[in-house]
């Protein structure tokens, strides 16, 4: 058997149909920039999450950049954030000429830790990121308590946590301002690239939709400096049709993460512990090894695809050398990029192939 770390194309068949369909009438109206594929997906997405506005961008890193201008967040600002994540969590900290500090995560969670955002506060400190890591809420209350405890806003970073839920709301609605990414491989993905912001203020809501179409707040009227940030008509196809099927296919998710969880049994193996009243969406399916070169060589050998998230966590690439941080400045984060691997999990992997994976990590 040869299972693949991830593979689109099984999805893709299945939808095959139904998505060209939209994507004719799409052609018919010429709606390719904006219009009402667009809109009709972000009122799904808002009643989908049980917020008041979404807004529809080109990818979830201008999602983070315009959270990051709705917010004035500006040169001589702090942002804390946690610097196991996919870097473009700390992109919109620099775009807009702020400071990302870097907090480390949780032993246990590996989420944001809390503890280590109280102890980065400075005076200049006016927002906190947390990530979804791996699909997984982290601890929002906490997280929350220490914003509102500074005054300090709280942005969601839910780019791999499309549907995960914190005490039974969904996340994407406890931050000011929210960010969604719909890159392919996600758990909701488009047909190249889109993003969102999810938000309950309106006057937040508002603007970004200015700063996503050239500062207009009317054709040839530029109120700001904008950015050409739109969503495709194509992508707001996709995503409608594609919306439908999150939930069955998060659900197909955790049934195969709760089989890893209770049938790997090898005490070799490490797994992420959920935060307290947390469901997560298993955008990942990652696991702690100590000998990671050994387990490679093992997945390999039985043919099992993997993949590595993060191999260098963000305060140690070269980008962020000018900030000062060295090897031991976020040691839980460290050890977790040098004893992390992801093994596969997507809604289509078939009970055989599971059962397969299983057997080979009860081997290892």
């Amino acid at each position: 058997m040869n299972i693949p770390f991830f593979e689109l194309k099984r999805q893709a068949k299945i939808l095959k149909d139904e998505i060209l369909k939209e994507l004719e009438k799409i052609i018919d109206s010429c709606e390719f920039s904006l219009g009402s594929a667009v809109e009709e997906f972000e009122r799904n997405f808002a009643n989908y999450l049980n917020v008041k506005y979404v807004i529809g961008l080109n990818n979830g890193t201008s999602a983070l950049h315009l959270a990051m201008r709705a917010l004035d967040i500006k040169e001589g600002d702090e942002v804390i954030l946690p610097s196991l994540t996919f870097i473009a969590t700390a992109w919109c900290v620099s775009y807009v000429g702020a400071k990302p500090v870097f907090v480390d995560v949780d032993e246990e969670t590996w989420q944001i830790s809390p503890e280590d955002v109280k102890k980065k506060i400075t005076k200049n400190t006016k927002a906190i990121i947390g990530v979804h890591l791996y699909g997984q809420p982290f601890d929002i209350k906490k997280i929350m308590d220490i914003a509102k405890e500074y005054n300090l806003h709280l942005i969601e970073d839910c780019a791999q946590a499309h549907g995960a839920e914190y005490y039974n709301k969904k996340v994407g609605t406890f931050g000011i301002i929210n960010t969604f990414s719909f890159y392919p491989t996600k758990n909701l993905g488009s047909y190249g690239e889109a993003g969102a912001i999810s938000t309950n203020d309106e006057n937040i809501a508002n603007r970004i939709k200015i700063l996503r179409n050239q500062g207009q707040i009317k054709k040839y009227e530029h109120i700001e400096i904008g950015y050409n940030m739109r969503m495709e008509g194509f992508q707001g196809a996709v995503l409608n049709v594609k919306l439908k099927y999150l939930d069955k296919w998060n659900n197909r998710r955790i049934e195969i993460a709760n089989r890893y969880l209770n049938e790997i049994k090898n005490p070799k193996i490490a797994f992420q512990k959920l935060v307290e009243g947390s469901k997560g969406v298993y955008h990942l399916f990652v696991i702690k090894v100590k000998d990671r070169d050994k387990f490679v060589s093992h997945l390999e050998k039985f043919k099992i695809g993997y993949a590595f998230h993060y191999p260098k966590p963000i305060h140690l690439q070269k980008a962020y050398s000018f900030l000062g941080y060295k090897e031991g400045s976020l040691p839980i984060t460290e050890e977790l990029t040098k004893t992390t691997i992801s093994i596969p999990i997507f809604p289509e992997l078939t009970d055989e192939e599971v059962d397969y994976i299983i057997k080979a990590l009860n081997e290892y």
